[in-house]
């Protein structure tokens, strides 16, 4: 066993496609790295340890989730080791390329990285002069580099050949040092193959597609073209991050709430959230509800189609967790929670409110609708449906009028489906249904082979 078996426990949050780390260092105490607010695995992982976090080390500004450096700081003491150049409003040391912190035998190097974000570090770990490992957040990951246009369109290509740069750096290390990136598969901070999370130096000379760019130029087209669309919320967490998230002195809950407080929430311009399942929405729901089904990728849907300046209400089956709900929003920076309806649907139709209900239909009854396509361009260009009409979710509610009438709404499976119908069905849409299933799922049923294209068949 290596010293990472040993030592080093990744912390995955699937939801975001993120890894946070913990270290243990051997004498009681631990560095985290990238933890997120949301502390409860890495608590936990601590905890079976007998591990005090000694330390606390961001890479960078993080765009996709609030980090939980600060919060263990208050709680623990914890020494926050993030970037001068990043100008955190808080206490922490703050660190430039070549500065050395001592974890008492262990030794943690910054290594400038911009790219992904201006301020970046890599962590180099080292034991007396031995490389053991690189902890490089959202520069190199593995089979990709993180994207870079998370500060606006005008500074996309600057920061791609800074990245270039920075991973040149990155390679020059030996190739047995391990390679402990923060973003991977599912992140939209990325967009790397398969679903390997770590990695060695030696390892992605061989097999990083971007390292065997033959020039910077090449290998700036090649990430460029490789960035989809991120979540809205990207845009506001790097400067909260920045100024430092607010320290939770308690356990965050999700009060109860009557119906009368849900309609009048709504009345009023807030939002419920429906975080059922797909079908449990679809047999019957509160109208003008959001259909964000309670799942790893809730943050992301959550952050992405709804603003964080306004009061959120939550439908909940009794078997499922509020705090998973709490939690989820709170690592995204989303904190007006309402409340929850207590008694769920039956509370609200024996108060006598209406609801509504939306058609789930397996793909052999999903017949004479036009197909909408709710998935991300680089899902719907590997294999889509004939003549299907195909519209991001995550810039639905924008156009929203250009879905066509009486759809069948389609994703891979139908959660993001039945998020697009309550969407489609809050701007105003009628006669909607949704594809309980995928695409091969739909061709399959009426005989069809699935196109593979880029063309663009937004109407």
């Amino acid at each position: 066993m290596g010293f990472a078996d040993d030592h080093l426990i990744p912390l995955v949050d699937e939801g975001l496609g993120n890894s946070a780390y913990l270290l243990d260092l051997g004498d009681g105490r631990a560095l985290a790295v990238d933890a997120s607010r949301d502390l409860r695995t890495l608590r936990s992982a601590a905890e079976r340890r007998g591990l005090t976090v000694a330390y606390a080390a961001d890479t960078h500004l993080h765009a996709d989730f609030l980090s939980g450096a600060v919060q263990l700081g208050h709680d623990a003491g914890a020494t926050i080791l993030a970037s001068a150049a990043g100008r955190r409003a808080f206490d922490h040391q703050r660190l430039a390329d070549g500065d050395e912190v001592d974890l008492g035998g262990l030794t943690l190097r910054a290594l400038a990285t911009p790219g992904h974000t201006d301020e970046h570090l890599s962590f180099l770990l080292l034991d007396g002069h031995r490389q053991l490992g690189v902890f490089t957040g959202g520069s190199l990951i593995v089979n990709s580099a993180a994207r870079t246009d998370l500060l606006g369109p005008d500074r996309t290509e600057e920061l791609a050949r800074a990245q270039y740069r920075s991973l040149k750096r990155l390679t020059e290390l030996p190739d047995w040092v391990a390679v402990w990136p923060t973003h991977g598969a599912g992140s939209f901070c990325s967009a790397p193959p398969g679903t390997e999370r770590t990695t060695t130096i030696g390892a992605q000379k061989e097999a990083n597609p971007l390292l065997a760019a033959p020039d910077e130029d090449a290998f700036v087209a090649e990430l460029i073209a490789s960035l989809g669309t991120f979540p809205a919320y990207f845009d506001r967490l790097g400067e909260l991050n920045r100024r430092g998230p607010t320290v939770l002195t308690g356990r965050p809950a999700l009060p109860e709430l009557s119906a009368r407080q849900v309609r009048s929430l709504l009345t009023d311009g807030g939002y419920v959230v429906d975080v059922r399942p797909a079908a449990d929405y679809a047999t019957g729901h509160i109208p003008g509800s959001l259909s964000i089904p309670l799942r790893e990728q809730f943050a992301t849907w959550l952050g992405w189609l709804l603003p964080d300046t306004a009061p959120v209400a939550f439908v909940v089956n009794p078997d499922q967790d509020p705090s998973e709900i709490v939690w989820q929003s709170y690592k995204i920076g989303y904190e007006r929670l309402t409340g929850r309806l207590t008694g769920g649907m039956d509370a609200w139709l024996a108060d006598g409110n209406a609801q509504a209900t939306t058609a789930f239909l397996t793909a052999d009854r999903a017949t004479g609708r036009p197909y909408v396509d709710v998935r991300q361009e680089a899902e719907f260009a590997a294999g889509h449906v004939p003549g299907a009409v195909h519209l991001e979710l995550g810039a639905l509610v924008e156009t929203a009028a250009d879905a066509p009438a009486g759809p069948v709404v389609a994703c891979g499976h139908g959660e993001r489906a039945m998020t697009a119908a309550s969407l489609l069905e809050r701007a105003g849409h009628t006669d909607i249904a949704v594809l309980n299933g995928g695409p091969e799922d739909y061709a399959a049923a009426h005989g069809q082979q699935l196109t593979l294209t880029t063309e663009d068949t937004r109407p």
